[in-house]
């Protein structure tokens, strides 16, 4: 990795391509209703994005900035017109790409195959089961046919053009709840069968007062049950690579305590946000949002990363908010076990 900092951008608002009842950008719904307006709520309709021309300005400063890795994340990053070009900005920069995507415009042609001939380093792909059906409950389509299918034919489709070539890494993030614990195992099993490099369980990060908590937010009564799926799932050797074993507990945690210490946090030091309005965050977690000051408040509209992103200090701040939110930031911490992976997730000494 050319430099220290790995850069989370959220590129653009709308997704054509699927309305995920638990995004973290909302749903269009009830956005229809009621616009948010806190500073960081993220909305699919938001008016506000940065034009091309101011992304771009932005995206050419990169390569003289500490960054070294930049996700590519949205909305849905490869249905914005530009993003091939975007992408050929940051790898002519020296960074390291991850495209984070629904997986349906990986059926495309003229999409997949530049992400293999530009050398993109990893396509992250979310998919939340390996049953189809509850998969398209929790993430309907906005088209028919853009379901399951789609995804997982999009996922071969960019293994297949990949061919024998090394990147781009390709994997699977799927979203576990209290209803589809067992696909903690499930999905890294679908992925090790589709080809895949990697596979992420994330836990579901919803604010207590969202509608779907009850549902679908994982509590205490649900640990033992999650620590012996993620047991079983480090057990089964699969050839793809995984969190490191560290992770479950971190999920654990969080789960058992909403809020917590973080000593020495990554947030602001190593990892930082950005939204589609060019507004830059520390990180992601909605309490550190909530709790920065407005004169902390930065954008990238304008300004250069070597302004907005300083080398990391040695001695990162501790931070009081550890929540669900900073486990999820985790695994793009430690991406470099991903790109680096040769094999099999080795077992721990």
């Amino acid at each position: 990795m050319k430099g220290p900092i790995s850069v989370l951008w959220g590129l653009r608002s709308f997704c054509a391509s699927h309305g995920c009842l638990a995004c973290y950008f909302g749903t269009i719904p009830e956005h229809r209703e009621q616009m948010p307006t806190a500073p960081g709520v993220l909305s699919h309709l938001s008016p506000n994005d940065l034009t091309t021309a101011e992304v771009f300005a932005f995206a050419k400063t990169l390569a003289h900035s500490p960054v070294g890795r930049v996700f590519l994340a949205g909305g849905e990053p490869l249905l914005w017109k530009p993003i091939i070009k975007l992408i050929q900005v940051l790898k002519a920069g020296g960074l390291e790409v991850v495209v984070c995507t629904s997986g349906v415009a990986l059926n495309q042609p003229d999409l997949r195959e530049p992400l293999v001939e530009l050398g993109v380093d990893a396509v992250s792909v979310s998919l939340d089961s390996a049953d189809p059906a509850y998969n398209d409950r929790w993430r309907p389509p906005r088209r028919e046919g853009d379901g399951w299918e789609a995804v997982v034919s999009g996922i071969s489709a960019l293994i297949q053009a990949r061919s024998c070539a090394p990147r781009p890494k390709v994997g699977i993030y799927s979203v576990i709840t209290r209803l589809n614990l067992a696909d903690v195992v499930a999905v890294p099993e679908l992925a090790a069968s589709l080809g895949c490099d990697y596979a992420v369980p994330q836990p579901i990060a919803l604010d207590s007062g969202h509608k779907l908590a009850d549902t679908l937010s994982l509590t205490p009564e649900q640990l033992p049950q999650l620590r012996q799926r993620f047991k079983d799932l480090y057990s089964a050797n699969l050839p793809i690579t995984l969190p490191s074993r560290t992770y479950p507990g971190q999920i654990a945690s969080a789960v058992a305590q909403p809020t917590g210490l973080v000593p020495g946090c990554f947030g602001g030091n190593t990892l930082f946000f950005i939204e589609p309005d060019g507004t830059v965050w520390d990180c992601p977690s909605s309490l550190k949002i909530a709790a920065t000051p407005p004169q902390r408040q930065r954008t990238i509209k304008d300004a250069k990363a070597q302004d907005l992103f300083p080398a990391p200090a040695a001695c990162a701040a501790d931070c009081s908010l550890f929540s669900v939110d900073c486990v999820n930031m985790w695994p793009l911490t430690g991406f470099d076990r991903i790109l680096t992976a040769a094999g099999p997730e080795a077992p721990d000494a």
